[in-house]
């Protein structure tokens, strides 16, 4: 029997990763009745992370915990065994926001969940940087996980990068017990330090909404905090990653954590590598296929680790921007784009799923 895995990324803005699986699985079983169509949506570690976790056979928990404005939101975590993975954007990220806090913005919610999960039983914790909103090295994460931040006064810091000028203590004796006995994994494919014209405030602080008056507050506040965590013996700014999702990283390298790629943290979860053997063809793909999904995203790492296996991989995106000597040098067998079939945007924006069932029918066609 044919055999065919399907584990694509997202269509951001379009379609979540499990309604383009079941697309694509939809549009090949037309094309080929009879086939064995295995779908396991991915992501790269970003948004997304806990959905493929999710449909892996993980149970979401529901939390209500603090959203990036300090505004309550209902967001949960994926957990099986031990293991529960958090996902930064479902409860800190940009989508939450009405309107773009740059100074203000909060990891608090993230260390909220990491303390549910442990509250819950978890001895390792999984964390997906992404989409972050803030650029506060973190310091509402270790907040919310018991650290104390002090201004001269003995106060307690507001939320947010900016108020980190006025840090004069960071007290770390309250961190919760229980992060010394639980293992913290970051998925992220971001190796940025926390400080300089590569780090979290330069690189990333634009995408937030900050200004270049902005960033040079961040930059100022997250080197500040950085000094005063360093004065305590503490000198992880230029651990790589340390400046993911907006110093997120450095606060989690604070706490012990390692870093891995985001695709080989959810090729582990969501046991895609397993599924492989004995596959005729894989299919992925993601909402653009260009330049940046050859960095590191989802549907290049599921590339390499299928041609690894000497099986052939097709990708179906929105479009597709890669010339065919980059595709064959990524381990990409063929590539198709929904503006292949339907050159409207606006259409492939709006009814992607249709589209990429006619395509997924085509690619049952030609390849199977």
């Amino acid at each position: 029997m044919t055999r065919v895995v399907v584990a694509p990324d997202k269509f951001k803005g379009s379609l979540p990763a499990e309604a383009v699986a079941a697309a694509i699985a939809a549009g090949l079983r037309r094309g080929r009745p009879g086939a064995e169509v295995l779908e396991c949506p991915i992501a790269d570690g970003g948004d997304g992370t806990v959905a493929a976790a999710v449909a892996a056979g993980f149970e979401f928990v529901p939390v209500r915990a603090s959203g990036p404005v300090g505004e309550p939101v209902s967001t949960g975590y994926a957990r099986r065994d031990g293991t529960a993975v958090i996902e930064l954007a479902a409860v800190s990220g940009l989508a939450l926001l009405d309107e773009l806090a740059p100074l203000t913005a909060t990891t608090l919610g993230v260390g909220e969940l990491m303390r549910a999960a442990l509250d819950a039983g978890a001895s390792r914790l999984v964390l997906g940087l992404g989409g972050s909103a803030s650029t506060d090295g973190g310091a509402g994460l270790l907040q919310a996980l018991g650290a104390r931040l002090l201004d001269s006064a003995g106060a307690e810091l507001p939320p947010g990068g900016a108020a980190l000028r006025r840090l004069a203590r960071v007290d770390l004796d309250g961190l919760d017990p229980r992060l010394r006995d639980v293992e913290l994994l970051v998925a992220s494919d971001v190796d940025n330090p926390l400080l300089g014209e590569h780090g979290a405030a330069a690189v990333y602080g634009p995408q937030k909404g900050a200004s270049p008056e902005d960033v040079e507050l961040l930059e100022s506040a997250l080197r500040h905090l950085a000094e005063v965590v360093r004065a305590s013996g503490l000198d992880v700014a230029n651990v790589p990653g340390a400046g993911a999702a907006g110093g997120t990283g450095y606060a989690l390298a604070l706490l012990g954590a390692s870093f891995r790629p985001g695709i080989d943290v959810v090729l582990e979860l969501t046991g895609l590598t397993e599924k492989l053997p004995g596959a005729d063809l894989l299919i992925t793909g993601e909402g653009s296929l260009d330049e940046q999904t050859l960095r590191g995203k989802g549907p290049a790492g599921i590339a390499a680790a299928a041609a690894e296996r000497g099986i052939p991989v097709v990708a179906l995106a929105g479009r597709n921007t890669l010339s065919p000597e980059a595709l064959r040098s990524a381990g990409f067998t063929a590539a198709y784009g929904l503006t292949d079939i339907e050159p409207d945007v606006r259409r492939c924006l709006a009814e992607p799923a249709p589209l990429l069932e006619r395509l997924a029918e085509r690619v049952a066609r030609e390849h199977l």
